[in-house]
């Protein structure tokens, strides 16, 4: 295993794996013998300060879990400060979810539910039923949005990111999720979660290494031949190796990223590159809150008073913000 910095080619000495696993954090690494890049994420207690500030139930926090580690995955890809937001809208029983990544490192999230309609059982696709996923690339102000959309159709969320990378990036990738709870010993009925996820992309030199069949052609007349390809061998090894990944192994907290990758990849050769850290952290604030207040109506700032004061709270991470009318810009007879 060979350890550098992503934006030089000076080498380090070949090390063994180190054995000490890191939470929070993304490890990028490379198999430069088959032309695979990646990036593993590992989440322990970012996560777990996420997903236990609502109490989620077990299936839609598991669900949230999967979002944020796919976000993880996604957004730490950005060579700018800016952010990665992704959305769900659908009509399942989690209907609603939103992980907002801010570069380099700050992390939120939130999921809107009916918890009258969550059964045992449920798979991630049941939870989310149909709609849409769609995923914003905001570079601030002054520069355009990117949003790329992909239809939810009773499939879970590593098909959804297999989906728009076949038809938006048209960059050969496979995905792997998972999310689990860990109960410690000496905390009787604690549980914390864990979560973690694997994304690997074959971008060989030759583009033409890694042309895709043309998409489904649709209502094509009867007899049209569709459009295929054969995949490298690179690539089929690459996906070979990634399937082979449990979801144990990429939450277990006494298991570090680089042995993981070693334990994947030592046969080829893989390098890792710095690990990008995680942490849960909301960007609201009193006076953001403020702001937002005071760009309402003034009959929708009046309404919002109760018992002579105007509280907010914040969806993602559940701060309560207590302002007077006049703080709240309601003036008086409205």
């Amino acid at each position: 295993m060979v350890s550098q910095s992503p934006d030089t080619k000076t080498e380090a000495p070949v090390r063994a794996p180190s054995a000490v696993p890191v939470d929070d954090s993304v490890l990028p690494f490379e198999v430069s013998a088959l032309d695979l890049r990646g990036r593993l994420t590992r989440l322990g207690p970012a996560l777990d300060d996420i997903l236990t500030k609502h109490d989620y139930p077990a299936p839609v926090g598991k669900l949230l879990g999967e979002a944020i580690v796919l976000t993880t995955l996604l957004g730490t890809s950005l060579k700018f400060e800016g952010r990665f937001i992704l959305q769900t809208r659908t009509d399942g029983p989690v209907s609603f979810l939103v992980v907002d990544f801010k570069s380099p490192d700050r992390l939120r999230a939130y999921a809107r539910f009916d918890a009258s309609r969550l059964k045992p059982g449920q798979t991630s696709g049941e939870l989310l039923g149909k709609g849409h996923l769609a995923m914003t690339i905001d570079q601030g102000a002054d520069m355009s949005r990117y949003q790329g959309l992909v239809a939810l159709d009773g499939d879970g969320l590593e098909e959804a990111a297999h989906e728009y990378f076949l038809r938006s990036e048209q960059i050969p990738t496979r995905v792997r999720l998972a999310v689990g709870e860990e109960w410690r010993g000496g905390e009787a009925g604690k549980h914390h979660w864990r979560a973690g996820g694997m994304l690997l992309q074959f971008l060989p030199k030759a583009p033409e290494r890694a042309r895709q069949a043309d998409l489904h052609p649709g209502d094509a007349p009867e007899g049209t031949v569709h459009h295929t390809v054969a995949e490298d061998d690179a690539w089929v090894e690459g996906q070979s190796l990634i399937g082979t990944v449990e979801d144990v192994e990429l939450i277990d907290p006494d298991l570090s990223g680089e042995r993981l990758l070693y334990r994947l990849f030592h046969e080829r050769g893989v390098r890792v590159f710095a690990s990008q850290p995680l942490q849960a952290k909301c960007s609201c604030s009193r006076d953001a809150v403020a702001s937002m207040l005071k760009s309402f109506e003034p009959k929708d700032r009046a309404d919002m008073v109760k018992d002579n004061k105007v509280v907010v709270t914040c969806e993602f991470c559940s701060s309560v913000y207590e302002f007077t009318p006049e703080e709240a810009g309601v003036e008086e007879g409205t």
